[in-house]
């Protein structure tokens, strides 16, 4: 066989994907015409297909290929990253869905200038919320790359160039309607490039004899040993025990806060239609959620020389070809690198519109030139900074960790928007001051964790560890710093508060009736 005969599905699988999601978001397009159609798709997106759509955004590198990598290399008990990010939406459910959709934003600052009455809080929700989209945004482009390279051997700043252009043309064609669309479609083609294969791989487990992944011998120095494997925290006594606890408070409570998920609540008609979404995304995550474990664990079996880390992000690519031979594994590979791309245009597309909403209502929108783009407008131009600056970036630093980003990202979204949107939302005494002090400490303090970790390569001892997740001591900074500065300027508290909060607790059909 042609050596370069293996990469052909891989690079249909690529081509393909791409033309779907131009096919679909084009047809999309022709239901896109008002501005609201662009940023909240006009709030009639139903529970199943809305269900669909977050399922596709939300399973981003990390998921496709992070969680598996970090098992073959570390063990079992890598599990808690899934676990922490399907059980935010259950927080997400009980909490926040119901009374966001009824606050009638469209995006974070809307709430926080709603709720709070202060242009300072907007513009520092408007930072916070480019920020962490474009730190969520990085891994996905980098994902992207790996992807390229693993399966066609194409130079790493071609899967960047290539998610940014495709992405880039869905987003600026149809918004929020369009990309609802495509979304949707990607959440089951991933579901699908996954379990295809899994299922083969496994009757070839099976069929070897079902040998034990707990005691496969790794290849990588940093990996655990065998007897670690069903472990429920990370090891090192009081270190692991804390990095465990504050991975489990980025991941519950970073949900709310990333706006790519938030903006997605207010596309619902009502808030029973934003609950009942909800509950549909725990199942479909948790279904999800079941197969890149099985990746992880065959590694360990059939490809322990993946487990370093430059390499095991790409187990999930590598397994069908290592266990497969011919041309089933070839178009195993296809299939998951199928997913694979479907991942990094869907959180992208989510991650592009959150961000441009923000960027083209309060930066470009407001004024240009000496006078006020048209809201399309607006937001199309907002649609290419907003991609195009964390592309640049992951060309600029193409070694950062795929799962490690997605797990900061998630940290300063815990850090900042989760104390904003818990006590905006279920406390009447907040205030902007108090809310401006509370983003300022949780955004400084977990930001500044992201910049040491990130330009760090190793680390070592406490400073290390509080630093490499800081969800647990800024989460409670920020919160209790929103507390007690509300309660110190509590005479400020805004008029409208009690309307507001009523507002925000009141089922729509009782306004109905009192209509």
């Amino acid at each position: 066989m042609n050596p370069d005969a293996s990469q052909v599905p891989g690079a249909v699988a690529v081509v393909l994907v791409a033309i779907a999601t131009l096919a679909i978001g084009t047809w999309g397009v022709r239901f896109s015409r008002t501005t609201s159609d662009f940023f909240v798709a006009s709030r009639t997106v139903r529970p199943g297909l809305n269900a669909s759509a977050i399922g596709g955004e939300y399973l981003s590198a990390a998921s496709f290929l992070g969680v598996a990598g970090l098992i073959l290399t570390f063990g079992a008990q890598m599990l808690w990253y899934p676990v922490g990010w399907t059980a935010g939406y259950l927080v997400l459910m009980v909490l926040v869905a119901a009374p966001l959709r009824r606050s009638g934003a469209y995006t974070l600052p809307d709430f926080a200038e709603a709720r709070l009455d202060s242009m300072a809080v907007r513009r520092l929700c408007s930072l916070l919320v480019a920020l962490i989209g474009w730190l969520y945004l990085l891994p996905q482009f980098l994902g992207a790359g790996v992807t390229l390279r693993s399966t066609l051997g194409a130079p790493e700043w071609l899967g960047p160039v290539v998610v940014a252009l495709v992405v880039l043309a869905g987003v600026s064609g149809g918004g929020m309607r369009s990309i609802t669309f495509v979304q949707a479609f990607q959440y089951w083609l991933k579901l699908t490039a996954l379990l295809i294969p899994a299922m083969v791989l496994l009757m070839i487990w099976v069929g070897d004899g079902a040998p034990d992944p707990t005691t496969a011998a790794t290849v990588s120095a940093s990996a655990t040993p065998p007897e670690a494997w069903s472990l429920p925290v990370a090891p090192g006594g009081g270190q692991g025990l804390y990095i465990t606890y504050s991975l489990i408070v980025a991941t519950f409570l970073g949900t709310m806060g990333l706006p790519h998920v938030v903006v997605r609540f207010y596309t619902n008609p009502d808030g029973r239609a934003a609950r009942r979404t909800t509950l549909v995304v725990l199942g479909l995550l948790g279904i999800f959620y079941l197969l890149p474990p099985v990746y992880g664990a065959l590694g360990r079996i059939y490809a322990p020389e993946l487990a370093t880390d430059a390499a095991r992000e790409a187990i999930v690519l590598e397994l069908p070809r290592l266990m497969v031979s011919g041309v089933l594994g070839d178009v195993l590979t296809g299939l998951v690198t199928a997913g694979a791309f479907a991942a990094f245009l869907s959180t992208s597309s989510g991650l592009s519109i959150a961000v441009a909403g923000v960027i083209s209502q309060d930066v470009i929108g407001r004024r240009w030139g000496g006078r006020r783009l048209s809201g399309v407008t607006a937001f199309r131009l907002a649609a290419i900074v907003a991609v195009v600056v964390p592309c640049l970036v992951s060309l600029l630093s193409p070694d950062v960790g795929v799962a490690r980003t997605v797990g900061l990202a998630f940290a300063v979204a815990a850090s900042t928007f989760c104390p904003l949107l818990l006590l905006g939302i279920w406390w009447r005494g907040l205030t902007a001051a108090g809310a401006a002090a509370g983003l300022l400490v949780g955004g400084l303090g977990s930001g500044t964790a992201v910049v040491w970790t990130m330009s760090t390569a190793t680390t070592s001892g406490w400073a290390g560890v509080l630093l490499g997740q800081p969800a647990a001591w800024s989460v409670p900074a920020a919160l209790l710093t929103m507390v007690v500065v509300s309660r110190l300027t509590r005479d400020r508290r805004p008029a409208h508060a009690d309307r507001f909060m009523v507002r925000l607790h009141t089922p729509e059909a009782v306004e109905l009736e009192r209509g």
